[in-house]
């Protein structure tokens, strides 16, 4: 089965930052699409940034300047780079990965859990 593993989420100060990893259980390579979905308390799943087989991103605009996400086939690996933290960045991040096959396969992390808070 294919198994999306997120790490590096905790418990940051306001301006701080924050490294998470998701590793895919085979090649990264294997999908067309990266991303980090959040959802907040209250709020709606959204997606805060993606990168695509090209490495092509994409970034909600709330994130805009702050985060970065990169991958790197060699390890598996697509992490999310969050600078300049605040508050409302405070959410469980989901690792997400698409496939296009026919249609769209999709796959999610367990996520894991940041809180910016002082």
């Amino acid at each position: 089965q294919v198994r999306l593993v997120e790490s590096g989420g905790g418990l940051v100060q306001p301006g701080g930052s924050l490294r998470l990893s998701c590793t895919t259980s085979g090649s990264i390579r294997f999908f067309n699409v990266l991303g980090w979905y959040r959802q907040g308390p209250g709020k709606e799943r959204e997606l805060a940034a993606s990168i695509d087989y090209g490495n092509t991103t994409d970034y909600a605009d709330s994130v805009k300047g702050r985060f970065t996400i990169s991958r790197d086939d060699a390890r598996n690996t697509v992490y999310l780079q969050m600078n300049s933290l605040k508050p409302e960045d405070t959410a469980v991040y989901f690792c997400n990965a698409r496939r296009l096959q026919v249609t769209w396969m999709i796959y999610w992390g367990q996520g894991t859990q940041v809180t910016v808070s002082s």
